[in-house]
C-alpha cells in the first residue's frame, strides 16, 4: 500500500467549525448543572458561573486564532508551545494529552455511549460481566464503549473526507436537539411554578450538602467565600466547553487554514457557548433548582438532587413525560458519538506532529495511502480501550483539570510571547484588543487554577506529579539524544 507524504485540504469553514463544536457538545451540558447547584444553590450564580465560562472561552478561542494563522501546520496546540517556550514545553503538553487527557476524554465519552445505550437495550450494563479474571472484570458496556471507539477509529482511518461527513451530519443533529429541547423548555416553562421558585431565588447564594445524619446543611455564601465557590463550580462548566481547540491539530488539513481556523473558533465556540447558557436557563424555567434527595418525582428532587446527576433527563421528562428517558438517550447518544468522532480525528494529528519531531513514536509520524496519520489513530485507538476496561478514566480527568487550564493560560501567554519574540512572522489574523484580551484571560484563567491548586490539593498534586514526570521524559530524551 502506497502511503501518502502529506495531508490532504479537505475541511472547508463549515467542515471545521462543526468539528470545534462537536468536539465540545458532549454529555457534560446533561449532567453537570446538578453539582454546581449545589456549590451554589442560586440560579443567577449559576447563570453567571456559565456566563463566565463561555467569556473565557470565547477570549482563548481569539487567541488561539492569532497562533492559527501563524502556525498553520498539524499538532496545533503542541506546535504553538514549542514556538513559544521550546520543544520541552510542547513534549510535556503532548505527553499527558495522548497518556491522559485526550485518551481518557475519548474513553469517558465512549462509556457514556455505552451507558445510554443501556436504556434502550438494558444487555448493555455493568452489571452484565462478560469476562472476569481475578481482579479483571469486563463488562458489557465497556464492550460497547471499545467498539464505539475502533469503530470510529477505523472510519477515520478512511480518509478525512469519511472523518468530516460523520462529523458534520452528527453535529447538525445535535445542535438540532439540544435547540428543541432548550426552545420545548422556554414554552411549557415559561409560566411553571418551578420558574417563580428560582426568580423569588435568583441570588441566594448557599451551599447545600447532606450531613452526617442524613439532613441537609445549607450554609450560605457571602463575599469572598463566593468567589472561590464560583472558581470551584466553574470544573464543570470548564469540563464541558472544553476540546475547542481541537481544530487547531488538523491544520494541516484545512482549506485556507489562516482564515478558517481562526473564523471556525469563534462561530463553534460562540455556537456551543449560546447553546449551553440558553439550556440553562430552560433548566430553571422548568425545574426547581433545590429539592430533597429523597423526593419521589423530579419536581421534588430539583436540579440538584437530580437522579443521577441527569438534568437533562429531569428536564425532559417536565416537557415529553414518561418516554423522556428514552428521548435523552438518543440524544446524548447521538451527542457522545459525533463528540467522540471530533476527539479521535483531531488527537492523532498531535502526535503525528510530535514524532515528526522525534518526540513520540516514530510510526506515528507516517501517513498512509489515504493521507490520514493512521497509525496514530490506532496507538489512540489502543490506549483509550485500555482506560475503558481499567476504569480509570475518571479519575484521569479529575486529576488533569488543572493542567489543562494551566496549559490554556500558558499557551495564551504565547500570544505575547511570539509578539515580542516572533514579530516578523506573518500574522493574518490578530488578536482582538491586544493585549487586553491575552492578559485578562491570563488573569482570569490563571485565578481559578489557583483556586483548584489551594481547594482542590488533592486533584491538582496528581497533575503536577504528572507534568513533572513529562520534565523528566524530556529530560531522559535530550540525554540519549546527545
Amino acid at each position: 500500500m502506497v502511503k501518502s507524504t502529506e495531508f490532504k485540504k479537505s475541511l472547508g469553514l463549515f467542515d471545521s467549525s462543526m468539528l470545534v463544536a462537536g468536539s465540545m457538545i458532549g454529555s457534560g451540558i446533561f449532567i453537570v448543572t446538578a453539582g454546581m447547584s449545589q456549590q451554589l444553590g442560586s440560579p443567577g450564580w449559576i447563570l453567571v458561573v456559565w456566563l463566565i465560562t463561555g467569556v473565557l472561552t470565547l477570549m482563548a478561542a481569539l487567541g488561539y486564532g492569532e497562533l492559527a494563522g501563524m502556525f498553520p501546520k498539524a499538532g496545533g496546540q503542541y506546535v504553538y508551545l514549542a514556538e513559544a517556550y521550546g520543544k520541552g514545553t510542547g513534549f510535556v503538553f503532548g505527553l499527558i494529552t495522548f497518556f491522559v487527557v485526550q485518551t481518557g476524554v475519548i474513553a469517558a465519552v465512549a462509556i457514556a455511549f455505552a451507558k445510554f445505550s443501556g436504556v434502550l437495550i438494558p444487555w448493555i450494563s455493568p452489571e452484565t460481566v462478560l469476562l472476569k479474571l481475578g481482579a479483571i472484570q469486563i463488562n458489557s458496556q465497556q464492550l460497547v464503549g471499545v467498539a464505539l471507539i475502533w469503530l470510529l477509529s477505523v472510519n477515520n482511518l478512511f480518509g478525512v473526507k469519511n472523518a468530516k461527513i460523520v462529523q458534520g451530519v452528527f453535529t447538525v443533529a445535535k445542535i438540532g436537539s439540544l435547540m428543541f429541547l432548550i426552545f420545548a423548555g422556554f414554552y411549557v416553562g415559561m409560566n411553571s411554578d418551578a420558574f417563580s421558585h428560582n426568580w423569588a431565588q435568583l441570588w441566594d447564594a448557599r451551599q447545600t450538602q447532606i450531613g452526617a445524619t442524613g439532613g441537609i446543611i445549607k450554609e450560605s455564601l457571602q463575599n469572598g467565600q463566593l468567589v472561590i465557590v464560583i472558581g470551584l463550580a466553574m470544573v464543570g462548566s470548564l469540563f464541558s466547553c472544553d476540546a475547542w481547540n481541537n481544530i487547531t491539530y488538523t491544520a494541516g488539513e484545512v482549506k485556507n487554514p489562516q482564515r478558517n481556523i481562526p473564523y471556525s473558533l469563534m462561530i463553534g465556540t460562540g455556537i456551543v457557548v449560546l447553546l449551553y447558557f440558553l439550556a440553562n436557563v430552560s433548566y430553571f424555567m422548568l425545574l426547581p433548582v433545590d429539592g430533597n434527595p429523597l423526593g419521589a418525582d423530579v419536581m421534588s428532587r430539583g436540579i440538584m438532587w437530580a437522579e443521577n446527576e441527569r438534568v437533562g433527563v429531569a428536564a425532559a421528562g417536565v416537557i415529553f413525560g414518561g418516554v423522556a428517558v428514552f428521548v435523552m438517550a438518543l440524544m446524548i447518544m447521538v451527542s457522545t458519538f459525533g463528540c467522540n468522532n471530533g476527539l479521535i480525528m483531531a488527537g492523532a494529528r498531535l502526535y503525528y506532529a510530535m514524532a515528526k519531531d522525534k518526540l513520540f513514536f516514530k510510526p506515528a509520524a507516517q501517513l498512509n495511502s489515504k493521507g490520514v496519520p493512521g497509525n496514530a489513530i490506532i496507538m489512540q485507538a489502543f490506549w483509550a480501550s485500555i482506560l475503558c476496561f481499567s476504569g480509570t478514566y475518571g479519575k484521569l480527568l479529575d486529576y488533569t483539570t488543572f493542567a489543562s487550564l494551566l496549559f490554556y493560560v500558558i499557551t495564551i501567554g504565547g500570544v505575547i510571547v511570539l509578539r515580542i519574540k516572533r514579530p516578523e512572522v506573518p500574522r493574518p489574523y490578530k488578536t482582538l484588543l491586544y493585549p487586553f484580551i491575552p492578559i485578562m484571560y491570563i488573569l482570569m484563567a490563571g485565578s481559578i487554577s489557583v483556586i483548584l491548586l489551594i481547594y482542590k490539593w488533592e486533584t491538582s498534586r496528581i497533575a503536577i506529579s504528572i507534568i513533572g514526570l513529562g520534565i523528566l521524559a524530556y529530560t531522559f530524551i535530550k540525554k540519549i539524544r546527545r
